[in-house]
């Protein structure tokens, strides 16, 4: 398919987007009676549940097969969450298991009170289910701020292992005829965890099989029942956590250039030290590269053709980086002016350039389409979760007409609006798109962020005539003053 039509395509789909639709919340606007409660309308034929917190965040899927069994078509399937949860939940994604080329559906948090401890996402079915039909979904999400690390505190050169809560029977307010959860880890060393009894042949539930934990097959469970379990294993990598990102994408059509930067605002939440640290012990180690718990490196994959990184933080630029650009890569790794244990802060802010072209295209009918990631970030192995992501799109001057899609989760999305971005030059300033976002992690790194916007042609000359204007006139001016005579005339007697 040529470039052209790709483009003509996107823009198609931008068009039936505005900035008033996006501007949806994790808290929807959905507001149900306080007395609200899901209606027993479906039932949970077969249920597995996987827990994986081989991250810092947890990532949990729901493979649900549905059963209705009201008697009429019904298209509101409900999960529910803790208060606590759902202000740590993020990135849902609900999908038809057997269609893998259907769309998401669409899923929301309703509210109905405040005060309860029990809160619902609502996964809306792309068509409603007859009486009697099944269907089966797969549900997605991310927890984060999960683990407690234990001990909350130890050496720096001690293991570190963290604690995680859960049920081992899936939140449903649905019956469930069968179902299991399995969790697993990123590695085998687990020392503690719940045990149940088992059922049939099984004695004793968990059963261990490496590096993950499996509880059931458990039998018929009634809706909201719960089993508490608490695992506890070995986790010696950072927990790393942003609690703010600020990311910028200024656009220039008269540069022909694309400029990055991220304003990072990061924490370690893994356990504490429990002496001062020794800077001289670690360099020791450094030696023989240890496996550590410490945070010493952040790696950022950009886009090809990137060029003029930069890193600095509240003192000034940070000369502890190294960044590899060629036609194949480009890559910038940076090292914090001191490794990060368990809740150490460092903010700090990287930037660079890009190709305009890489980036924006130009349509058939004169408008122009930007295809960025939402979320770059750095890649690591443990990792990372993004609490508060706010993204500026700055584009030319007098840019008007602006549309966006992405493909970040929707209820991710908090708030989209249009600002005025004042720069150098301006005189009008420049129209900035502004999207919040919350509850993030990197595996939505690369989710691509599509705005479409046009720029009429005396906006585009707006710049240059008022400096080349601007350039006349202070031309005219040391002439006019050139011309002045400020001798004083001689006075007689």
């Amino acid at each position: 398919m040529k470039t052209s039509a790709v483009f003509s395509a996107a823009l198609s789909l931008l068009s039936s987007l505005s900035l008033a639709a996006a501007d949806s919340s994790s808290s929807s606007n959905t507001i149900l009676p306080s007395n609200f409660k899901p209606a027993p309308v479906f039932k949970n034929t077969n249920l597995v549940h996987i827990i994986s917190v081989e991250k810092n965040f947890v990532k949990e899927n729901i493979n649900v097969l549905i059963e209705n069994v009201a008697k009429t078509a019904q298209n509101a399937y409900y999960l529910p969450f803790t208060a606590d949860q759902i202000s740590r939940l993020g990135g849902v994604e609900a999908k038809d298991r057997k269609d893998a080329t259907a769309p998401p559906f669409v899923s929301e948090v309703v509210e109905f009170d405040k005060d309860s401890d029990t809160q619902y996402l609502r996964i809306q079915l792309p068509r409603p289910l007859a009486p009697g039909a099944q269907q089966t979904i797969g549900i997605t999400y991310y927890l984060l701020k999960a683990y407690s690390p234990l001990p909350a505190s130890m050496k720096q050169e001690d293991t570190q292992f963290l604690t995680y809560s859960f049920s081992a029977y899936a939140p449903s307010v649905y019956n469930t005829l069968k179902q299991k959860t399995e969790v697993k880890f990123p590695s085998s060393n687990i020392p503690d965890y719940t045990k149940l009894p088992g059922t049939g042949d099984i004695n004793e539930f968990p059963q261990k099989q490496g590096s993950k934990l499996t509880y059931g097959p458990f039998g018929e469970v009634a809706a909201g029942a719960a089993q508490p379990v608490t695992v506890r294993f070995e986790f010696n990598k950072p927990v790393t956590h942003v609690a703010r990102l600020e990311r910028d994408i200024e656009v220039s059509h008269w540069g022909g250039n694309v400029a990055f930067e991220e304003r990072y605002d990061l924490y370690h939440r893994g356990a504490n030290l429990s002496s001062l640290f020794n800077r001289v012990k670690w360099q020791q180690s450094q030696y023989y590269q240890p496996n550590t718990y410490a945070l010493k490196e952040l790696k950022f994959p950009l886009r090809v053709g990137s060029a003029d990184p930069y890193y600095t933080d509240v003192i000034g630029n940070v000369s502890t980086s190294r960044f590899r650009g060629n036609k194949r890569e480009a890559l910038l790794e940076i090292k914090p002016r001191y490794p990060l244990f368990g809740g150490w802060k460092y903010p700090f802010t990287i930037g660079w350039n890009s190709d305009a072209k890489n980036f924006v295209h130009k349509t058939a009918t004169g408008g122009y389409v930007l295809n960025i990631p939402f979320l770059e970030g750095p890649k690591q192995v443990e990792g990372v979760e993004y609490e508060q992501v706010e993204v500026r799109v700055i584009l030319p001057e007098g840019a008007e007409n602006v549309k966006f899609h992405t493909s970040i989760p929707s209820q991710s999305i908090t708030a989209a609006d249009i600002e005025i971005h004042m720069t150098f030059l301006d005189t009008i300033g420049r129209t900035a798109l502004i999207i919040k976002a919350r509850n993030l992690v990197d595996d939505f790194r690369d989710r691509e962020l599509v705005v479409s916007y046009e720029v009429p042609l005396l906006a585009s000359l707006r710049k240059p005539l008022v400096i080349f204007g601007s350039a006349v006139a202070f031309f005219v001016s040391i002439w006019a003053l050139g011309t002045l005579d400020l001798n004083f005339a001689s006075s007689r007697k």
